[in-house]
């Protein structure tokens, strides 16, 4: 097999991965309690994973932040040394666990409770693992299959992941009526802004230094 050829079998793995996430009644129902969650939530969605898993987990939190829902990445290893108090009870914690084994993350939704029990999100490719039983609502991504030869390489996991945490980001954003004025705000600098701004029939205006 040529190097080309192998990539087009990666990128149809990819692609796959993406398509494939279930989006069936259960996956739907699931879904629609979720964004319910974040959109009544009172406090920060508090995003974590481990490896791959928390870079999916940050990226969301980003996305979640920039489109109307306060949200920031706690890593849970630093979770176990002083970064839980962080969680609050009107928060709501969502979590990526690929495997739904995560130690980490398990041992950071079971700690958590006693600070006063948030709801819990979990994205998982296994919805009846350890970590998917801890949660209030499971997130199914399905089953994807890496294309690392070894079979090992969290590659096609995390796209289907990232679709999903992009799926509930986008749905939560438009249940909230966020608009172009509110999304040019949160990105005041760079091309997004500008092309917020334009979109909007009153754009915000940048302060002036004289404004403070």
């Amino acid at each position: 097999m040529t190097n080309l050829d192998r990539a087009r079998e990666i990128r149809e793995a990819q692609t796959k991965a993406v398509a494939g996430v279930p989006l069936g009644l259960p996956e739907l129902d699931a879904i629609h309690v979720a964004a319910g969650l974040l959109l009544r939530c009172e406090g920060h969605v508090i995003t974590t994973g481990m490896g791959k898993a928390g870079n999916a987990a940050r990226k969301i939190a980003g996305t979640l932040s920039s489109t109307g829902t306060p949200a920031f990445f706690v890593h849970p290893g630093e979770a176990q040394h002083g970064d839980l108090g962080a969680v609050r009870s009107y928060d709501v914690l969502l979590a990526v666990s690929i495997s739904g084994q995560t130690r980490e993350v398990l041992e950071m939704i079971r700690l958590s409770r006693p600070l006063g029990a948030p709801r819990v999100i979990v994205l998982t490719s296994e919805p009846t693992s350890p970590v998917a039983q801890a949660a209030d609502v499971v997130l199914w991504i399905g089953r994807p299959v890496e294309p690392c030869v070894l079979g090992l390489t969290p590659s096609a996991s995390i796209l289907a992941a990232l679709a999903l945490g992009d799926i509930l980001a986008l749905l939560t954003m438009e249940a909230r009526g966020f608009t172009a004025v509110e999304y040019g705000l949160r990105h005041h600098g760079g091309y997004l802004g500008q092309k917020a701004r334009e979109a909007s029939p009153d754009p915000p205006r940048p302060l002036s230094h004289s404004q403070g």
